[in-house]
């Protein structure tokens, strides 16, 4: 068995809970890219979104990803299409994994979503929960992310402003509501705190743990239909079915090399009998500064981060 190279690509540090979800489900190489330089992308257009997620996307195949997870919720909501257009490896976004996981647990077929402002008017998630039946309402906490930025995790000031945005929720949402979908990166961080507040009864969905769900379930059926194979992403096709049924399963059947160039996907064998919880290894490339990103990261995976690289985007991804 062989570690698959996983790029996680977000505007900034929220992507990185999507990370560690990942990342205590499943070993292998992990390349984070975020575009701190140019954040936040929700005040963007979507045409300048796509453009930016697409340079990020080539950067990241070029460092011969296999698999690639937009950990932004901005960027699956506004140009999820451009960019599985633009990839070469399959790509795997937010909105869809935490709509599944919202339908799989709610009974009353109702959910309220707490996301951005971005994300509330992309309307993405509304969307995606309608597909799979259930009704929703949408609430922008615009406070929440300078707050679990801030470190004011656990703080009174945090649980007062959860409090009114829930309040406000609970009295526009569709009756019977039983699912809170935290439909932003940032948002893990403070679930302990939200669950104080919100019914019993009412289900929380993680969108970063829905998403690692899938990207586990992508590498798994990899390599259950090619168990010989060293090049994990070169052949998708053993699950066509998915491509359709859901759009952030892609295969990429056509490809026959890696991004760069033809070069080999460089993964590392997993010994027999290894414990695969070493089997992990970090690297992060970011457009703004290094010790900024180091400190925020820190708390966001609750341990020390190093391997972190500065990175002019057009320069990197410049033939």
């Amino acid at each position: 068995m062989t570690l698959p190279r996983i790029g996680v690509f977000d505007s900034g540090v929220g992507g990185l809970t999507v990370l560690k979800a990942i990342a205590e489900q499943l070993p292998a190489h992990y390349l984070y890219f975020g575009d701190t330089a140019r954040l936040p992308y929700g005040t963007k257009s979507a045409e300048t979104v796509a453009r930016y997620a697409i340079g990020a996307t080539r950067f990241l195949e070029k460092q011969n990803i296999d698999l690639l997870v937009i950990a932004c919720n901005t960027a699956t909501a506004l140009a999820l299409p451009q960019i599985k257009a633009a990839a070469h490896v399959p790509v795997v976004g937010v909105v869809e994994p935490g709509a599944a996981m919202a339908a799989e647990v709610s009974k009353k077929r109702a959910a309220i979503v707490i996301a951005t402002e971005a994300t509330v008017s992309s309307h993405a998630y509304r969307d995606a929960l309608q597909r799979h039946g259930l009704q929703s309402l949408e609430k922008a906490c615009p406070l929440f992310v300078p707050l679990v930025e801030e470190g004011w995790i656990e703080h009174p000031v945090t649980e007062q402003v959860a409090r009114i945005y829930l309040d406000e929720a609970a009295a526009q949402s569709p009756e019977g509501a039983d699912v809170l979908v935290l439909a932003c990166t940032h948002y893990p961080l403070i679930a302990p705190l939200l669950r104080r507040i919100v019914p019993e009864s009412m289900q929380i969905v993680d969108s970063a743990e829905s998403t690692a769900r899938v990207v586990k379930q992508i590498v798994d059926e990899n390599l259950m239909c090619h168990p010989e194979r060293s090049e994990f992403a070169q052949d998708s096709t053993c699950h066509p079915e998915h491509s359709e049924d859901d759009p952030h399963l892609m295969c990429h059947p056509e490809r026959s090399e890696s991004a760069a160039g033809g070069e080999r996907s460089r993964r590392t064998p997993i010994v027999a009998g290894s414990s695969a919880q070493a089997h992990r290894t970090f690297r992060y490339y970011v457009t703004d500064s290094t010790d900024k990103f180091k400190r925020l990261a820190t708390r966001f995976l609750g341990r020390r981060v190093d391997n972190v690289e500065h990175v002019d985007l057009e320069e990197g991804i410049r033939d």
